[in-house]
């Protein structure tokens, strides 16, 4: 099942019914871009650090700031709405094919 995240400037949106499916009770991710591809994997305890995935609006759309990551790949610019997310078990991640510049 696929699902459609945006990305501006470094911050992860993500719609509710997406953190729902994917990330439901979890409060912080990790963010990692390797290869083109930007994985966002879940932190099970937020005492062990990553991006806190904040309340939005009162429909419950999260955002995660993760300038850190997009700045050391040459993205901290880069915006993209309705980037497409699928979740690869193999790898415990949303993963999105990041579209070349």
């Amino acid at each position: 099942m696929g699902a459609e995240i945006s990305i501006r400037r470094g911050s992860i949106y993500m719609p509710a019914d997406v953190y729902q499916l994917y990330f439901p009770e979890i409060e912080a991710i990790i963010a990692i871009i390797r290869d083109g591809v930007l994985l966002i994997m879940p932190v099970q305890h937020v005492s062990a650090g990553g991006c806190l995935l904040k309340i939005r609006n009162a429909q419950g759309d999260r955002v995660a700031a993760a300038q850190d990551v997009f700045v050391a790949n040459d993205l901290g610019e880069w915006s993209y709405d309705n980037l497409n997310a699928e979740w690869d078990q193999s790898q415990a991640a949303l993963v999105c094919t990041i579209p070349t510049k």
